[in-house]
């Protein structure tokens, strides 16, 4: 079983100091994030997300998610070709579901089913 992918979607930053990592990516990106919440900072960057999360523990870290019709049947595929579960699909809010696997090789991979993925200029 394949699963086609769409292209990546989002990548999340993990960082320590969520308000000086907002300051410098407003800096750095010319503009103002959409969200702003204490849990989650997100930036629309060409229609693509840019999105801040704090955590001590995984701060330095990023995770990218890859655009797909179907976040559960993305899953089952990769747990097909021996990859374990890493997050199960979780709608997140307005209808955007995220999930992820543990690849075989140790990577996370996510998905991302976003109905409101519109690339801008």
């Amino acid at each position: 079983m394949s699963t086609p992918l769409h292209g990546l979607r989002t990548t999340i930053y993990y960082v320590a100091d969520l308000d000086d990592a907002t300051a410098w990516w407003t800096e750095f990106l010319g503009f103002e994030p959409y969200f702003n919440e204490s849990f989650y900072v997100g930036f629309s960057v060409a229609g693509y997300e840019l999105g801040l999360v704090p955590s001590e523990e995984d701060a330095g870290a990023s995770l990218s998610y890859w655009g797909v019709d179907d976040v559960d049947a993305a899953i089952d595929a990769a747990l097909e070709v021996g990859s374990s579960l890493h997050e199960a699909a979780n709608d997140v809010g307005d209808g955007i579901v995220t999930g992820a696997v543990l690849s075989p090789h140790g990577n996370i991979v996510g998905f991302i089913f976003n109905p409101h993925f519109e690339l801008t200029d």
